[in-house]
């Protein structure tokens, strides 16, 4: 009798350790097939092209194929909305932008909860929006174009690449802290926001920084700030809006990798030390820079901090400038 009790307490003993190791064991064994990464916006934008450009390392660094399947919609919710909800086995992944956490805010309802529903992995790359005007507008620096924009309430207006993007809300930003009358023209993308500009038809314009640098440096913009915190490398003559005195206008777009809420802390520690690694080589930060983004590489921590302070921040701003989505 008692070596039947032993038996069954070895048994039991055994399973229960299986149990309790068996998510280490699949962490420590990660990955151990390809791993689907999820892009909530059409192929060929920002957050495609950094995620194919970190991700072709880090197969490469892992030994497994990290592929992208990009599924865009109702400005990246509907893609979101299906990473939040998917295994948080470590085999779907999330590169997110910065509308992530500007999206709940705008939208009346969205399919998931930018804090609840994610674990942090780390910020990969930032980029600033650019303010720049045509060169037609006597205008050289920020003072000169608030001052003009003070003198002719009403006349002018600055283009952005649609409602809701971050360099409309950096353009909000500058209107509502300066107390000016100062119409916004959205357009349906970047491409035509700058062609606008160009034009003189909308001769101020805010937009990402990366489609906007060759303009600037062909002369057809002139760059009078970026929103960022300090220079951005890409344009390292143009002045941080605090630099300029406006220290209260300041925001970057970004690009982050997230996972769904409840993946294992091994496969997280994981991604964020061979994404980081890969950040830190000095090809990838060169193409990055020529490209108008800034590598971070952060922490999972400090990731979920930034994320948590930029919704208080933005919705902030949203409601302010009664921003709805169209």
């Amino acid at each position: 009798m008692d070596l039947i009790r032993r038996r069954f307490l070895s048994v039991a003993g055994a399973t229960i350790v299986g149990l309790v190791a068996s998510p280490i064991v699949r962490a420590q064994t990660y990955p151990a097939r390809s791993v689907r990464v999820i892009v909530p916006f059409a192929p060929g934008g920002a957050t495609d092209i950094i995620a194919r450009l970190i991700l072709q390392e880090l197969s490469k660094q892992l030994g497994q194929q990290f592929y992208v399947e990009n599924i865009p919609g109702a400005s990246g919710n509907i893609g979101t909305g299906q990473a939040a909800k998917a295994a948080p086995d470590g085999y779907t992944i999330l590169f997110a932008f910065s509308s992530h956490v500007t999206n709940p805010s705008i939208f009346d309802k969205v399919p998931y909860d930018p804090l609840k529903d994610f674990a942090s992995i780390t910020l990969t790359v930032t980029s600033p929006a650019v303010l720049s005007v045509n060169p037609s507008l006597p205008a050289k620096t920020i003072e000169n174009l608030v001052a003009l924009i003070r003198a002719n309430p009403g006349k002018y207006s600055f283009a952005s690449g649609g409602t809701g993007t971050q360099p409309h809300l950096a353009g909000e930003q500058f209107r509502l802290s300066l107390g000016l009358d100062l119409v916004h023209v959205p357009y349906n993308g970047g491409g035509p926001a700058l062609a606008s500009a160009v034009a003189g038809h909308t001769p101020i314009s805010f937009s990402t920084l990366s489609p906007a640098v060759p303009h600037i440096k062909e002369g057809k913009l002139r760059a009078l700030a970026v929103t960022s915190r300090t220079r951005s490398q890409t344009v390292p003559d143009v002045p941080t809006m605090t630099e300029a005195g406006y220290p209260d206008i300041e925001g970057d777009t970004w690009v982050g990798v997230l996972a769904p809420a409840g993946t294992d802390g091994h496969i997280v520690t994981l991604l964020n030390r061979e994404i980081v690694k890969i950040l830190s080589l000095p090809a990838m930060k060169e193409r990055l820079v020529e490209l108008g983004y800034e590598p971070v590489g952060n922490t999972p921590d400090e990731y979920a901090a930034q994320i948590r302070t930029e919704i208080a921040k933005w919705a902030k701003v949203i409601r302010s400038a009664g921003i709805r989505a169209q």
